[in-house]
């Protein structure tokens, strides 16, 4: 088997701790029955127009800050289109060329010593309504949809693809659970989906300076599948490579 050098790189969405949704005024309580923390702007209906929760901004840049970034003086809220069942507008409001915050760093411990991974950009966004996959009364499968989590407010962290290691990608993960928790940013419960990890994860021959062919993996919610999901991605992709 070639050597090979894993670079990864993490995005992860911590929902703000903030009572009402990023645009509208619905509550974030969590557990609430479906479809009871709904209005016309979180629900998409025509002519409704969002109004930006100024708490989310302050826990947005505190966090921000914490991370050391540098906070731009202006940033844009931009339209992500695309088209899924949990996306009632089609689109998302995120923010894309102009974020919130970019350049910062965390530094924290894992097996080999303290590893400072920088941090490319932290944006606000606002969250997508849940899928719920059930059995009809018939016995059928259905998909529902309940909105209570559409429009909750998100800040998105990308990582510069500084990352080599699957123990190194869990350790960022708890270390910036942690800060988010000790700031009260976030509460950042993974159980509850407040806190989601993505990996980009590509292989190269130990030596080069070129990435590989970089795997998106999407939506882990717990440090340990961080983990094993990383490590199983790195020896597939190994295995792939081995096979040309």
């Amino acid at each position: 088997m070639r050597q090979y050098e894993a670079v990864i790189g993490l995005e992860i969405h911590a929902q703000l701790d903030t009572r009402t949704k990023i645009f509208c005024g619905c509550s974030t309580v969590f557990g609430a029955p479906p479809n009871s923390q709904v209005c016309p702007v979180c629900l998409g209906l025509p002519g409704a127009l969002p109004v930006l929760n100024r708490q989310a901004v302050d826990h947005a840049i505190k966090a921000a800050l914490a991370l050391g970034c540098e906070v731009q003086p202006a940033s844009v809220f931009a339209r992500k289109n695309y088209f899924y069942p949990d996306l009632p507008k089609g689109y998302q409001i995120s923010q894309y060329d102009l974020p919130l915050a970019s350049h910062g760093s965390l530094t924290f411990g894992t097996s080999e010593g303290a590893l400072t991974v920088g941090i490319t950009r932290a944006h606000l966004e606002e969250d997508t309504a849940k899928l719920v996959h059930a059995t009809g009364a018939d016995g059928s499968k259905v998909s529902l949809v309940d909105f209570n989590r559409s429009g909750a407010p998100l800040m998105e962290i990308v990582t510069d693809p500084d990352v080599r290691t699957a123990e190194q990608a869990r350790r960022y993960a708890e270390e910036l659970q942690l800060l988010m928790r000790a700031i009260g940013a976030s509460d950042a419960d993974m159980e509850r989906g407040q806190m989601r990890v993505e990996a980009n994860v590509s292989l190269r021959p130990r030596g080069d300076e070129a990435f590989g062919t970089r795997v998106e993996i999407k939506n882990m919610n717990s440090f340990r599948s961080v983990e094993r999901a990383i490590a199983h991605e790195i020896d597939r992709q190994a295995a792939a490579l081995d096979a040309g």
